[in-house]
């Protein structure tokens, strides 16, 4: 199942919430919240930026959180975090946030999946896959992607994603019933 919320609609951020609550049930853990990205390119750094966003806001004391502009985690870490998230968070539902490149017409959608998210993908990268859920902001085209591209983006459309992704998903999480163990990590 997938959802898109173009970032310029004023309702995107109670529809990506409700799509939250629709996508991700209630468990006893609480759930990890994985924001993937670098903040040495303003295209991929969606995921740091919304990590430092979602860290102020009051619902984060209900998941753990991983990556900000801080203590970014890029798609090359991955692959040891998958290892780690599952040892330390056994019961835990994973979403994992990641700047994406699509369609020309896709820029500055969020697409939220049930899937797992697919890191470096759009570089043609095979990192393997993470999450439980996925939540991408596509930031470019595809079709003229290049590593340049990735300093060519508009920091308004990635930080106004960032904010979006980051409202709904503190408004989701204040709603998630917090476990005793539950901490914002950064």
């Amino acid at each position: 199942m997938e959802f898109a919320f173009h970032v310029c609609n004023t309702m995107a951020k109670t529809g990506l919430t409700a799509a939250l609550r629709r996508l991700i049930t209630p468990t006893d853990a609480p759930p990890v919240v994985l924001c993937i990205g670098s903040d040495l390119a303003i295209g991929d750094s969606l995921g740091p930026i919304t990590g430092t966003l979602l860290r102020r806001a009051k619902g984060a004391k209900n998941a753990y959180l991983y990556g900000s502009l801080r203590s970014p985690i890029t798609a090359k870490e991955v692959k040891y975090l998958r290892e780690f998230l599952r040892k330390t968070h056994p019961d835990s539902r994973i979403i994992a946030i990641d700047a994406a490149v699509g369609e020309v017409s896709e820029t500055g959608l969020v697409k939220l999946s049930d899937s797992p998210l697919r890191p470096g993908s759009g570089a043609n990268k095979r990192l393997g896959e993470i999450g439980d859920v996925s939540l991408l902001g596509i930031i470019g085209e595809k079709a003229s992607f290049s590593y340049s591209m990735l300093n060519l983006t508009r920091l308004h459309l990635v930080f106004g994603m960032a904010e979006m992704i980051a409202s709904a998903v503190a408004e989701w999480l204040e709603g998630v019933e917090m476990d005793k163990n539950s901490q914002t990590v950064v």
